[in-house]
């Protein structure tokens, strides 16, 4: 099937809009994730003799994924990083601990769940990002359904606390001279009208794949901070145990491998997750 004859499938995204399928854009996320041209070509190849019109974005990825893990198992786990992103789990505290992560890697010192005082009432901040005399003050907004993007109250409703924590600070001797932004951070994406909202008001706004070339998905795989529910070599049963403690990034495993000792597994299932890491984080397909 030509590119050209591609478009005349009209597959169904996350949102209910239909858009037509695009080779293009298949062969993109392949090779992001790391598939060499050969793979590559095999998947489209396949997806393009099964593809049927109305198909779901979802259901095309879960076939591409099957077909990439059958041939490159760790470039698998970076193509999954978005539905491993929606398996963190409901409570947000994970998606706060990656975005915190992601953060440091950018040289900010983080907070997590801070209480702070504005000049009204408190506030609970998801993540507090510190260089220099800058702070970042984020509400992260994580969702397990693709097709809800956040909407403009979203903003108008941050901006409204981080103008109260900023004008109590600017009154605290220890904030003398510094400069706040105010950030939502999301792994789904905004409307229309929340970007122009946020920009406008100089917002951060970090979605799944907003700023271009720079969205949530570009940070985490530049940095490598991969979260735990990319790993094929653990059971969600012990992703979730690791999540409970507190661990959820890959990185924490390698750090201090004694974590998975609660989890009681082999000595050959430990060094394959460990193995699984190393070559996730060193970036070997």
């Amino acid at each position: 099937m030509t590119e050209n004859h591609s478009k005349t499938i009209l597959i169904t995204k996350a949102s209910g809009d239909q858009e037509p399928f695009s080779t293009a854009k298949l062969r993109n996320s392949l090779e992001r994730a790391g598939a060499d041209s050969e793979v590559t070509n095999q998947i489209i190849d396949d997806i393009v003799s099964w593809i049927k019109t109305g198909m779901h974005t979802q259901k095309i990825y879960d076939r591409a994924f099957q077909l990439l893990r059958s041939r490159k198992y760790t470039t698998a786990s970076r193509y999954k990083l978005k539905k491993a992103i929606m398996e963190l789990g409901n409570t947000g505290f994970p998606f706060e601990h990656l975005v915190s992560r992601v953060m440091e890697t950018q040289g900010y010192n983080t907070q997590t769940g801070v209480v702070v005082q504005g000049r009204c009432v408190t506030h609970e901040v998801d993540v507090i990002a510190t260089k220099g005399n800058h702070q970042i003050l984020t509400e992260c907004k994580y969702a397990q359904d693709a097709g809800k993007p956040v909407s403009v109250k979203v903003p108008l409703y941050i901006r409204s606390r981080v103008e109260d924590i900023v004008k109590k600070r600017e009154t605290l001797p220890e904030y003398h001279g510094f400069n706040f932004t105010g950030c939502i951070a999301t792994n789904t994406r905004f409307t229309s009208d929340a970007i122009d909202y946020g920009t406008c008001n100089d917002m951060y706004m970090l979605a799944w794949d907003y700023p271009r070339g720079n969205g949530l998905k570009d940070l985490i795989d530049r940095s490598k901070i991969y979260p735990i529910t990319v790993l094929h070599k653990l059971t969600k049963e012990h992703k979730q145990k690791l999540m409970n403690k507190g661990i959820v990034i890959c990185r924490q495993i390698t750090a201090k491998p004694e974590v998975l000792q609660p989890l009681q597994l082999t000595s050959k299932r430990t060094d394959e997750v460990l193995n699984e890491i190393h070559n996730l984080t060193n970036n070997e397909s």
